[in-house]
Formats: C-alpha cells, structure tokens, sequence
C-alpha cells in the first residue's frame, strides 16, 4: 500500500513540473532542502556561539578578543539579533512579489557566505561588514526556504507533517554541528578560523543547492501569471474584508515606528561603545532618551495595531486580539530562553566548573564521541540514499554534498582525537549550547505524541507551561549557582539541567504559535499579523541582549544567582498569568483549536 502510495506521489509530481524521484517515502527534493538548510544552520549556529566569546575575550592572550564588557556586547547581538527577525518580512515579500523563493535562497546564500568570509578576517571594518551581510541574506533565505517545502507537498498534504519534521531535524542537526565544531575550532585555534569554517559550509550549501535545480523542476519559481489569477480569488473569497486597506493615518503611524525602531537598533550599541548617542538629549534620570522613543514607538504601535484590527466583524476582532496577547507573553518566553545566546555564554565560560581530569574526562570523551559519530553516520547514510536515487540527474550536487561530509568527517574526528589524547581538558564553551539542539532531536517526537492525544492542552495553557518550564530552568541554575560569588565555581550539571527544561519549555511554544496565527487571521490580515509576530520575537529579542548584558553589573552589585533568580520571576509570573486568562483567551478564539 506504502509503494502504491508512493508512486501515485512521484506521478502527481511529474504533472506539476517536479521531479518524481523518492527517497525514504518523500521526494528527492526534500532531502536538498534538508542538505541546504542544515549547512545554513551549520554555519549560522556556528558564528553565534562565537560572537558573544569573542566580543567580549581579553585582547591579550593565546586568543585575543576585543575586550567588550558584557552590556556593549549584548547590545550589538541584541541588534543583530533583532534585524534577523525583521529582515525576513521584506525577503518573504521580495520573493513573493518579484524574484521567487529560489532565486531568493540563491540570493541569501550567497550573501551570507560573503557575510562569513568577511568575519574569516582579523578585520573590525570586516566583521561589521559580514554581520551585514548575515543579516540581509538571512532575510532572503529565511522565509522561503519552508515556502518551497510548502509549495512541494501542495500535492499530499498528509505527508507534510512528516516532511517538516525531517526538515526540523536538519535544522538542529546544522546548528548542532554548527555549535560544536566551529566552537572547538574558534576556541582551539583562533576565532576568525572558527567563522572561516562557517563560511565554507555555507559555500558549499549554497552551491549543492544551486546544482540541484534539474531535480526541482519549477518549485519556488515565480509564476506571475499564477500569482494574479490567486490575488484574484483571494480578493472574492476575503470580500467582507476588502474596507480594510492602509490608511494615510497607517501609513504616518507604521513609518514614524519604523524609523524609531531602526534608529534605536543601532544607537543602542553605538551609544554603548561610547560612539553615538542620537537620543542623548532626551535623557532624564530615571529613563535613557532612547528607551523613551522606543517606549513611545511601541505605543504607536500598538494603536495601529487596535485601529486595523477594529474594522473587522466581531468575532475576527477577537481573535486576532487572541493573537497579540498570544505575541505578547511570546515575548516573555524569548526574552528568557535567548540567555542561551548571551548570558549563558558567559556564564559557562566564566563560573562553571568545565575542567575534568581521569575517570570523568573518560566518561564525557565516550559520551561526546557517541554524540558525534553516531548522528554523523544516520546523516552520511541519508545522503548515500538520496545519492543513489539521484546521482543520474544531479551528480554535481551530490559530489558537493560527499566534500561537505568528508570535511566535517575530519574536522570531527580531529576534534575527538584532540580530546582523547589529552591528560586534562577543559570543555569547550560552546559544547553547551549544543545541548539544545540534541535535546530537541532527542525529546521532540515524544512531546509532539501529547499534541496528538486527548491530553493536548489549549494554545493558553501550552505557552504558560513553556514558560514556567523556562523559569525551573533558571531556578536550578540560581540554586547551583549560590556560592559562585564566594569564588566556587558551579557544577556543569546545573547548566545541563537547565538546558534540558528551556527546550521542553521551546517544545511546548516555538512549533504552535505560527500555526495559531494562521488559523486565527483572514488571508487579507495574513501577512500584517505575520510580521507582527516576528516583530514580537525581534523585540524580546532585543530585550533578551539588553538583559544579559547586565550579568556582570549584577553580579558585581549583588551576585550571581541575583540574576538567575530574576529570571525565574519574570517568565513564571507570566506563565502563571497566561494560565488565568486561559478562559479569556478560549474565548476569543471562538472555537478555533
């Protein structure tokens, strides 16, 4: 039945222009996808978990940084941060209106691997450079990347969700990679070897994607004759709706916000490296200038928000409403669980105990090695299988993807050689972040069974269980961290352990907000509510930055597990509150599950 199933697929592919090859039960094309985005992951992952270590290094010793306090640096991840969330929106409608989503993963992939050769550079004017070239080719390959695995399952739609999970499992299994082998590098070697090893990767994505295109038939083409005929039709079907155009108050509101925003963006950490203050003469002695314009932006904006949304009938008005107090506690969440990337950081290098001698360096070297070679060899067999049935068409792309498995193949066995052969060692700093993306691979299955059973609990009650999951995780890092400031350093088991409850909290919220927006906003509203919500995550982005920057003022001031203590408040205050309004926001959704 399974075979019968399979082959009416690769014949309804073949009518629509698309290849009708199969691999594991999917298309082909799947798997280039999964390929191009895990060495995406693979080198986006593997620059993050660099970037807060090497702003803030020493710029004396073996690797010399450039000696940023905690607060300068988190200002300019905070940044960089925010822009890969907002840049998107623009890809998304660049793609769509004008180049289609291949050209413009095409585009963004190229962009970005200028982006990584540039930091490759012991350069300040290059790495500034690369970090906008990150930014602006993530923009155009974001967004469209899941279009093009949309538009391939437009066919079966039963097989999607099994699609989106392989295609899931390539993103961690990139940032995973990523973390752990640029990190060993760049710590190991020197940091620009670590972003140079990013950069290859990207390359040689970017390129196997490329030689793909025989395989893809028209997927991500833009059709413009097709997309008229669809605006066509989504006009009649949305006629209750079409009143709802920008007025000329909107459009004054959205680009008075817009230019706040993005003058905000970089005065934060230009004011901080003591550079450029454009709001210095708003500052009062309780607010910075720049926070009272960003304050004041926020509120524009959320007038224009309530001014669009209270032309609609009712029960759209409500939930949409149910919307935004859903982006609103999605803040909370990404504003505590992005200490991964800042302030967590700097805690494992700093005040965690990683030295390991003897039986223990025993143990986390066999340990490694398993997390290592055994997804290496699940991976290296999916691409000897997607080689096989596709080498006749698409050769070239497939040598590409044997170079980038080889390279990694050594660069793996290096490290775990490096490693075994050492009397002590002390782990890496971004061995940890690592541990996000294999709880994820390890834990995502089972979690997803609880949404498919009689317990999946509503959309209220699943965001208020992440967050009071992110706040224990905190918590067990507060606790094992009480002595730190007596000079003790903290056991590496809090920091597992705190790892392992901020990613069952991301379970239980990252993978269901889109889909709510999807189900809760008419098509006309689609992608104004779209960019709001990534606007939220640009925010508490932002915020997250600003916020763990300030670990070393805090635990200069107070202490260490001050700071972790703080952020078991906040998210667990507002799982609790989004708990309570569980009824209110049911309601607004008027049926919708």
């Amino acid at each position: 039945m399974s075979q019968l199933s399979d082959s009416n697929f690769a014949g309804e592919l073949r009518q629509e222009g698309k290849d009708g090859r199969m691999v594991l039960g999917h298309p082909s094309g799947l798997f280039v996808l999964f390929f191009t985005e895990m060495w995406e992951r693979f080198s986006f992952y593997g620059m993050r978990v660099l970037l807060m270590q090497f702003l803030t290094a020493s710029v004396l010793g073996q690797n010399p940084g450039w000696g940023w306090t905690a607060e300068q640096a988190g200002a300019l991840y905070g940044t960089y941060a925010m822009l890969l969330y907002i840049t998107p929106i623009f890809g998304g409608v660049i793609a769509d209106k004008y180049i289609g989503s291949r050209a413009a993963v095409i585009i963004g992939a190229a962009i970005m691997t200028l982006g990584h050769a540039s930091m490759a550079f012991d350069s300040s004017i290059m790495f500034f450079i690369g970090l906008a070239c990150l930014v602006i080719g993530t923009g155009f390959f974001k967004p469209n990347m899941p279009a093009i695995l949309g538009e391939m399952y437009k066919s079966l739609p039963e097989k999607k969700d099994g699609a989106y999970t392989i295609f899931y499992m390539g993103v961690n299994a990139g940032a995973f990679f990523g973390m752990m082998l640029c990190g060993y590098l760049a710590e190991t070697i020197g940091w620009h070897w670590g972003f140079g090893l990013a950069g290859i990767f990207m390359l040689l994505g970017t390129l196997q994607f490329w030689l793909a295109a025989p395989l893809m038939g028209r997927l991500g083409v833009l059709d413009k004759a097709k997309k008229e005929n669809e605006q066509v039709k989504s006009d009649l079907e949305e006629d209750e709706t079409k009143h709802n155009n920008f007025t000329w108050i909107d459009t004054v509101l959205m680009v008075i916000v817009g230019v706040i925003g993005f003058v905000y963006a970089f005065n934060d950490p230009l004011s901080k490296n003591h550079v450029l203050d454009v709001f210095a003469f708003l500052d009062t002695s309780v607010l910075r200038g720049q926070n009272i314009m960003v304050i004041g932006a926020l509120v524009l904006f959320l007038v224009l928000i309530i001014l669009r949304i209270r032309r609609y009938a009712k029960v759209v008005r409500d939930r949409m409403y149910g919307v935004i107090l859903l982006a609103f506690f999605l803040i909370f969440f990404f504003m505590s669980f992005e200490q991964g990337a800042t302030s967590l950081v700097l805690v494992a290098r700093d005040y965690v105990d990683r030295e390991l001698t003897g039986n223990s360096l025993l143990i986390f070297n066999i340990v490694n090695t398993l997390l290592t070679i055994v997804p290496l060899i699940i991976i290296s067999w999916v691409l000897i299988r997607l080689a096989k049935v596709t080498w006749d068409k698409i050769a070239w792309s497939n040598v590409i993807l044997f170079i980038c498995f080889v390279l990694i193949w050594i660069a793996g066995i290096w490290m775990l050689y490096s490693e075994f052969t050492a009397e002590k060692s002390e782990i890496k700093v971004s061995w940890f972040s690592i541990l996000n993306s294999f709880f994820i691979i390890a834990l995502a299955s089972s979690v997803s069974k609880i949404w498919e059973s009689k317990y999946n609990p509503p959309a209220a009650m699943k965001y208020g269980y992440g967050l009071i999951l992110v706040a224990i995780g905190f918590l067990i890092l507060g606790s094992g961290s009480l002595g730190a400031s007596e000079g003790m350093k903290i056991s590496m088991i809090f920091l597992v352990l705190t790892y392992l409850f901020h990613t069952l909290g991301e379970l239980f919220i990252s993978p269901v907000g889109l889909s709510y927006v999807s189900k809760l906003v008419p098509a006309r509203m689609l992608a104004f509510m779209f960019g709001m919500w990534y606007l939220a995550i640009a925010i508490a982005q932002k915020l997250a930055a600003i916020l763990g920057g300030q670990v070393e003022t805090i635990q200069e001031n107070y202490s260490l597990s001050h700071f972790f203590f703080l952020f078991t408040i906040i998210p667990a205050a507002a799982g609790l509150l989004v708990i309570i309004l569980n009824p209110v926001i049911k309601r607004l959704m008027h049926g919708v599950k």
